[in-house]
């Protein structure tokens, strides 16, 4: 409880840092883009005034004086002078080639007029200049400045973020590891109580039928407790019959469902051999199997079938239940998902991480149909 709180804090702190940071990196990129706007507007009003003088007083000579140094060090801030008429006279720092085209300094002088207000020169009454520019490739790079910055804060936000994250899923994966092999551990001890009543029925000659029964049940319940013992470590894989430990799951359970749901099972071998745990993969074939009857309400038809492909093993499981939209094949493996008013939404999400990641198989469904049913399936490494 502690960690996440703090954790949620740590968001918080970080989300309030991470807007006042963004605010001043705006603020000084703003003020800095409006100083050097100014300033370049400053060396324009120098460059214009250095044309006005060369133009009035022609004993100048610009190899001495600083009126030609201040034109020819212009040489970054693209410039056009008009005359009187809004003509073109001359160009500065424009692309040579481009600006024998007419149409290319016209429409460049309409874009320097949209940025900035030009430099009026009053030669006389009857003669006024101006001096139209736009911003420099340097002033331009730098409206991209602040972005660069937010998105670097962003990356590295997202990177905290994913690290808290972490944490809280292992913090989270441990919890529920602990809690599974503590049940585990309980469950053992009745579980040994239970085997000696066994023994005591038959000795007893209670009929064998019920005796037997109970012993299934018993088997189920010390089934669950090595289920829950093993999450958390690696499983070990043997070289096992998939349609026997297929079938075992499935009678089971087929012998303790409502006689209103019609099951089959079919296969096209009765010994297909797959690497497998028989423990873990049985739980996913009784998840299955539940995951249908409780779409089925019940009441309908499961079809379960096992086809030997070139290179895989293939399991269907067919249902005539509710069905789902498409949307939902892929959402449905998640933690926590779940369409059932009562449940946890674990049961998919551990069938699919016991397919995929201990068995390096595939599970998934293949279709499904609203008011028609569902077929999933699972692929399996053939051995």
């Amino acid at each position: 409880m502690n960690f996440l709180t703090n954790t949620l804090l740590f968001k918080r702190i970080a989300v309030l840092v991470s807007l006042v940071i963004v605010s001043l990196i705006l603020w000084n990129t703003y003020i800095f883009f409006q100083n050097f706007k100014q300033e370049e507007r400053s060396k324009m009003e120098i460059f214009g005034a250095a044309i006005k003088e060369f133009a009035t007083n022609p004993n100048l000579n610009d190899n001495f004086f600083i009126e030609g140094m201040i034109i020819e060090n212009n040489t970054n801030i693209p410039s056009i002078l008009v005359d009187e008429n809004e003509e073109i006279s001359s160009w500065q720092n424009l692309d040579s080639i481009k600006a024998q085209n007419p149409e290319y300094l016209k429409e460049q002088l309409e874009k320097m007029k949209s940025e900035n207000n030009p430099i009026v020169i009053n030669f006389s009454e009857n003669k006024t200049n101006k001096v139209y520019y736009r911003d420099s490739d340097l002033l331009n790079k730098l409206t991209y400045y602040p972005l660069a910055l937010i998105l670097i804060l962003i990356l590295f936000l997202s990177v905290i973020y994913l690290f808290y994250s972490s944490n809280k899923a292992s913090e989270t994966n441990k919890l529920w590891t602990g809690m599974a092999k503590e049940t585990a551990h309980q469950i053992g001890t009745p579980l040994s109580s239970l085997l000696g009543w066994i023994a005591i029925l038959k000795m007893e000659k209670i009929d064998d039928k019920y005796v037997e029964e109970i012993e299934k049940d018993v088997n189920r319940l010390n089934t669950i407790a090595n289920r829950f013992s093993k999450i958390g470590s690696i499983p070990e894989l043997k070289k096992q019959n998939i349609v026997a430990v297929t079938k075992t799951a499935y009678d089971y359970l087929e012998s303790r469902s409502s006689k209103q749901i019609t099951f089959s099972f079919a296969t096209s071998d009765e010994k297909l051999y797959a690497n497998l745990n028989t423990e873990l993969f049985g739980w996913v074939i009784e998840n299955l199997i539940k995951n249908a009857i409780d779409a089925m309400q019940k009441e309908g038809s499961l079809h379960i079938k096992i086809a030997e492909l070139p290179k895989k093993i293939k399991i269907t499981f067919s249902d005539t239940g509710k069905g789902m939209p498409k949307k939902l094949f892929k959402q449905i493996f998640k933690p926590g998902f779940t369409t059932k008013k009562r449940g946890w939404g674990l049961g998919l999400s551990l069938s699919k991480r016991i397919v995929e990641d201990y068995h390096k198989g595939k599970i998934f469904v293949q279709k499904s149909e609203i008011g028609k049913g569902t077929t999933f399936q699972i692929l399996l490494d053939k051995v």
